[in-house]
């Protein structure tokens, strides 16, 4: 079955972008001429997903803004005779089927999910994670969606980290069986000298209706929230759940080093301004290793 709808979980408050983000969604945030969800959406679209439901939250009205049709900018460009502005705009507006629904209390991103049911129905379904960005030929979630196809069961979006970071992520520990990586226990943020591996969880995944009996039947955390992470870890005794190790360089924008990071990485690459871009930090990173030579020899 193809996949034809995606979630995306984006209405956590951003508390590590403040005070950028205490008035803007830190999924507005924007990653050189675009918000960042619009890079996921293109890329969910780009993989052939047209109907897209985003979780969202007290305060993100900007991320429906965003998508929705401005009748004042568009005649303002008018007058102007922006007519580049004006198509970016109305390919922007009629990107997706876009829908939207509030997530009143922010009970953790296995809450956020769960809301989804009513929308997704019985059919399988893409999850994303509005901080996860994935520059790829092949869109990260297509490869996921090819997965699925093959393999008929939950898919999970996977990457090698280096051994000292993983315990900023979920860790699968996976068997491979027939060329396919099967999940056998998924371990959250654990310290490196007890990883399984070194394979971290990214915000993509593919799952099948029964993940909401799954988020049903877990406790909340610590935290109080119900993270889809716990529910992953159940389904996993149950039923076959696969990684896939994706394609791809993955970048995020939920903390300040790794948006600033990902904002150069994607400037760099700009067709418009990459070139200009890359000559100005030739110059600065000259002028800077410069002055710390004087610096020294002084």
């Amino acid at each position: 079955m193809n996949i034809r709808k995606a979630v995306i979980a984006a209405a956590g408050h951003g508390s590590r972008m403040l005070p950028a983000t205490k008035a803007l969604p830190k999924e507005m945030m924007p990653v050189v001429d675009k918000p960042a969800i619009q890079y996921i959406i293109e890329e969910l679209v780009e993989a052939g997903i047209q109907d897209i439901l985003i979780i969202t939250g007290r305060g993100k009205r900007a991320i429906e803004d965003h998508f929705d049709r401005s009748v004042e900018i568009r005649d303002a460009l008018a007058k102007r005779d922006d007519r580049s502005m004006l198509a970016t705009l109305e390919r922007i507006e009629q990107l997706a089927d876009i829908h939207y629904l509030r997530q009143r209390e922010l009970l953790g991103t296995g809450h956020a999910v769960l809301k989804a049911r009513r929308h997704v129905g019985d059919e399988p379904f893409a999850v994303l994670f509005g901080d996860d960005l994935v520059v790829s030929e092949t869109p990260c979630i297509g490869q996921l969606t090819d997965a699925y196809s093959r393999l008929g069961a939950p898919i999970l979006a996977v990457k090698e980290v280096p051994r000292e970071r993983v315990g900023s992520y979920g860790v699968v520990r996976a068997e491979s069986i027939d060329g396919a990586r099967l999940v056998k226990e998924l371990v959250e943020k654990p310290e490196p000298s007890r990883a399984p591996s070194n394979l971290a969880c990214l915000g993509r995944y593919i799952f099948e209706p029964d993940i909401f009996d799954f988020l049903n039947r877990i406790p909340p955390a610590d935290s109080g929230e119900y993270q889809l992470t716990d529910a992953i870890q159940l389904m996993v005794q149950f039923r076959p759940v696969y990684a896939c190790a994706v394609e791809g360089d993955w970048h995020t924008v939920g903390d300040l080093i790794s948006y600033l990071q990902t904002t150069v990485s994607f400037a760099l690459t700009h067709p418009d301004i990459g070139e200009s871009f890359r000559e100005y930090l030739k110059r600065t990173c000259q002028a800077l290793f410069s002055g710390e030579t004087t610096s020294r020899g002084g």
